[in-house]
């Protein structure tokens, strides 16, 4: 079932990402986060919600959107984020979010939706091109993990 993420899913939602921030380019954190990181983030803008996937009452995925630039004129532009629990890919769990969290965003009046990806990741360029979003840029070098430079892809979802 999804439903709206509470403060009390910060430790799940913490343990989701940290395996990305510690295994993987996903995300360009590099230190692993605790409950309260999360729920600040969640906190920070009470418009704009975080969605849970959630089974057996264990979480499995969440996503969210987070203004893309604090500018006024991108005030209708959102960066997207959707991460689902290690051994849950490929289960239509991240898809499932997704449609919710853009039936919301869009309710909202948003218009414009930014999916950055972290280069090689051929299953999220899939992901996000089989939602609709289409590739309208790509940053070479912007981000350093790992030991290695990182290119980022940003693929668009006009609402």
């Amino acid at each position: 079932m999804i439903r709206k993420a509470t403060t009390e899913d910060a430790t799940s939602i913490a343990s989701i990402y940290n395996y990305f921030i510690l295994n993987s380019t996903a995300t360009f954190e590099e230190i692993a986060v605790d409950e309260k990181t999360i729920e600040d983030r969640m906190n920070a803008n009470q418009k704009l919600k975080w969605w849970v996937f959630e089974k057996e009452n264990i979480i499995l995925g969440y996503a969210y959107a987070s203004y893309w630039k604090p500018r006024l004129a991108y005030r209708f532009t959102l960066e997207t984020s959707v991460y689902t629990a290690r051994g849950h890919h490929n289960k239509g769990i991240g898809k499932q979010l997704y449609f919710k969290l853009i039936q919301d965003v869009e309710a909202l009046g948003f218009r414009s939706l930014l999916a950055g990806i972290s280069l090689p990741n051929e299953g999220s360029i899939r992901f996000h091109e089989n939602l609709g979003f289409r590739k309208v840029g790509q940053l070479e070098k912007v981000g350093f993990k790992f030991n290695r430079w990182i290119d980022v892809g940003y693929w668009e979802l006009n609402l």
